[in-house]
């Protein structure tokens, strides 16, 4: 199901009365359909909020939300029930009923919906099989992991086949191990079933395993929005750029190693290094290789075209949903510095001062 969002402004009044606070100012958004859709912002940009007007939960002091076409958020109070039916969403401190059992929990929607038993049991097994927990239908709640309990909501919200699936800091409260096999168990429910996803997270490794396309709030807009792969290869606003060194930094969880020629570098994991640094001096330039150009040697072109020598200060490999983006630190000498630069922006590598 594609969203589109137009114009949508949403304001609250302060607890105490004495203020408002325009937690969703202006935003429009495209949602395509079946795909899965970051919006990604920090604390107190204005993606819960804006999440709950997409949903329906709430609606917008202004604009307007449709949904393939038909416009929802001014719906008659019957039809909007309905509407909400087809929607499931997944929360961050999952929401389960420590009172009934995990199969017990994946009924519960189709029991206010009346479904017929039969088909209720038989759809609680198909959902659990998904999820991968057949074996726990009749497990306490209290009994379960996180990433178990995580999987059993993931099975409710899905209970009455919803066309759109809304996560809302769903593997925030989430170990890193824990969190990428949901996300890939979200990929393959998407994928299977042809869901519209739309998933609300402040984390920019959230975006980048499981999105294809992203949105950046902050103070209530829409700050930029494409690609993952675009986003990553050549971010345009600060908040963007902030969230994605945060995870390309090589500033925590570092190990040190020495090499063979007993040189010392740093990596941000061992498992799947993303920016390998050997050296901590200098690095004024960053260059980022879309995946058709990772394998060409361009740095060794430059130095023969040009009069200028290179130094690479650091290098990795930042994996995306579908694509991969290289990413290179490094220095330039020389008097044909500016003519390398751009014939290096020629061939769609992207060039920018590091930091910048």
């Amino acid at each position: 199901m594609q969203i589109e969002l137009k114009n949508l402004v949403k304001t609250y009044t302060s607890a105490d009365g004495l203020s408002k606070v325009t937690a969703v100012n202006d935003i429009s958004l495209e949602i395509p359909s079946n795909t899965i859709f970051g919006i990604i912002g920090k604390s107190g940009a204005g993606k819960s909020s804006l999440v709950r007007l997409i949903s329906m939960m709430e609606k917008p002091d202004s604009g307007e939300v449709y949904y393939d076409g038909q416009r929802v958020d001014n719906l008659p109070e019957n039809e909007l029930v309905l509407k909400r039916r087809r929607i499931g969403m997944i929360f961050q401190n999952f929401n389960l009923f420590s009172s009934r059992s995990a199969g017990e929990n994946i009924a519960y929607p189709m029991e206010i919906c009346g479904v017929p038993k039969e088909k209720i049991n038989k759809r609680v097994d198909e959902l659990l099989e998904i999820v991968e927990l057949s074996d726990r239908k009749n497990a306490r709640i209290s009994t379960l992991s996180g990433g178990q309990k995580q999987r059993i909501a993931i099975a409710r919200a899905l209970a009455n086949n919803p066309d759109i699936l809304f996560c809302d800091e769903a593997t925030s409260a989430l170990d890193p191990q824990t969190t990428s096999s949901i996300l890939n168990l979200i990929r393959k429910i998407q994928s299977r079933m042809n869901l519209t996803v739309v998933m609300i997270t402040h984390q920019m490794e959230v975006v980048r395993d499981a999105c294809s396309k992203v949105a950046v709030i902050s103070d209530g807009k829409v700050v930029e929005q494409g690609s993952v792969s675009d986003i990553f290869i050549n971010p345009k606003n600060e908040v963007t750029r902030d969230f994605i060194s945060h995870i390309a930094s090589v500033s925590q969880n570092q190990i040190s190693k020495k090499d063979d020629a007993n040189v010392s570098f740093t990596l941000t994991s061992e498992k799947d290094p993303e920016m390998i640094r050997w050296s901590q001096e200098g690095g004024e330039y960053e260059l980022s290789f879309p995946s058709n150009q990772q394998g060409e040697p361009v740095l060794s072109t430059i130095a023969k075209k040009f009069d200028v020598e290179f130094n690479i200060r650091a290098a990795g490999v930042q994996k995306l949903t579908d694509t991969t983006v290289g990413k290179m630190i490094v220095d330039f000498g020389g008097s044909q510095i500016k003519e390398a630069l751009d014939y290096l922006k020629e061939k769609q590598i992207i060039v920018k001062k590091a930091g910048e």
